[in-house]
C-alpha cells in the first residue's frame, strides 16, 4: 500500500499538488485528471527527483521521501515517461538489463530476469536486435520490460498508451493487468485513455489543479459530477446526453484542449526530462 498524506509541491508560485491525501492499495490503480492536473508531479516525487514542500509518502510501512533517487530504484521503484527512454543504439537486450543492473538485482539472474520480461510484455524481437529497429508497440512494450525487470515493488506508467491505435491498446491492457501477479509490485497507471483505466485499474483517483477531487472504484469515479466537470467543463447534469462513462471517455480525449488551456503543462513534466528524465525506469537514476 501506498498512503500519501498532504502532499505539496510547489514550483515558485504555482502549487502543483495541493495537500493530495490518497491511499493505494494493491493490483493496479488509475490516477486521472486534465493536463496540467499534477500527475506526472506526483510521479516525480514517488521518483525522488521532485522534493515536496510538505507532506508524507509511507509506502509498505516505509517512509519513502526519505530515501533519495538512487536507493528507491534500488528499494523497487520503476517507471515509464511520456516519451520512450529506450536507448536506440542499444540491444533491446541490453536497453533491459541497464535497468536490472542499476537496480542491483545481481549478475547471476540477469539473462533469466530480462528474457522473462521481454517474454512477459509480448516483445517477439530477437533480444539483439538494436532498439532503434522496433516498431512503435514494440517500444512502448520495451519501456514496460524495463519497468518490471527484477523484483520492482512499485511500477508506475505514465501515459503507456500514447500513439498507440486501439487494436494494439488491447495487448497493451492486457500486459498491464497482469504486472501485479506476474512481479506483485503495485502499479499506478495514469493514461487519458478511460477505456485503458477502466479495463485496468479496479479502483482510480483524480486530480485536477493539484488537489485531489475523487477516489474510488473506478467505475463510480467516472460518473462523479466533479471528475465530469473537471474534464468537461459542465456540471454531469449538463453534459448532454450518452452514459457517464462515455462523458469521461471523451472528457480524457479534450484534456489537452481544456486543462491545458486552463493551466498549461504540468511542471512536474520539466521535472522529469533532461538527465533526470533520462533515468528511466529503475536505477537509470544512477546515470
Amino acid at each position: 500500500m501506498i498512503e500519501v498524506s498532504g502532499l505539496t509541491v510547489r514550483f515558485g508560485g504555482v502549487t502543483s499538488l495541493d495537500g493530495m491525501s490518497v491511499a493505494f492499495e494493491s493490483g493496479t490503480c488509475g490516477l486521472i485528471g486534465p493536463n496540467g492536473a499534477g500527475k506526472t508531479t506526483f510521479f516525480n516525487v514517488l521518483s525522488g527527483f521532485v522534493r515536496p514542500a510538505a507532506g508524507a509518502i509511507r509506502a509498505f510501512g516505509e517512509d519513502l521521501l526519505a530515501k533519495p533517487h538512487f536507493q528507491r530504484a534500488r528499494w523497487g521503484v520503476r517507471r515509464t515517461f511520456q516519451t520512450e527512454q529506450a536507448i536506440e543504439e542499444l540491444s533491446v537486450f541490453d536497453n533491459v538489463a541497464m535497468i536490472h543492473e542499476h537496480a542491483r538485482m545481481g549478475r547471476a539472474s540477469r539473462r533469466a530476469d530480462v528474457l522473462r520480461a521481454l517474454e512477459f510484455v509480448g516483445i517477439t524481437s530477437a533480444p539483439a536486435a538494436p532498439a532503434g529497429s522496433l516498431n512503435a508497440r514494440e517500444r512502448r512494450l520495451l519501456e514496460i520490460a524495463r519497468a518490471v525487470v527484477g523484483r520492482p515493488r512499485l511500477v508506475l506508467l505514465d501515459e503507456p498508451a500514447a500513439g498507440l491505435p486501439d487494436e494494439e491498446t488491447a495487448h497493451l491492457a492486457d500486459v498491464i493487468r497482469r504486472i501485479p501477479e506476474q512481479t506483485g509490485a503495485l502499479t499506478i497507471l495514469v493514461d487519458h485513455d478511460m477505456s485503458l483505466v477502466s479495463a485496468c485499474c479496479a479502483t482510480t483517483a483524480v486530480l485536477d489543479f493539484g488537489r485531489l477531487i475523487a477516489a474510488g472504484p473506478t467505475a463510480e469515479v467516472l460518473r462523479d459530477d466533479n471528475v465530469v466537470q473537471a474534464y468537461l467543463g459542465v456540471a454531469n447534469g449538463e453534459a448532454g446526453t450518452g452514459s457517464e462513462h462515455d462523458k469521461a471517455d471523451s472528457g480524457g480525449d479534450r484534456a489537452g484542449s481544456n486543462a491545458g488551456d486552463r493551466a498549461g503543462s504540468d511542471p512536474g513534466d520539466k521535472a522529469g526530462s533532461g538527465t533526470d528524465g533520462r533515468a528511466g525506469s529503475g536505477g537509470d537514476g544512477e546515470r
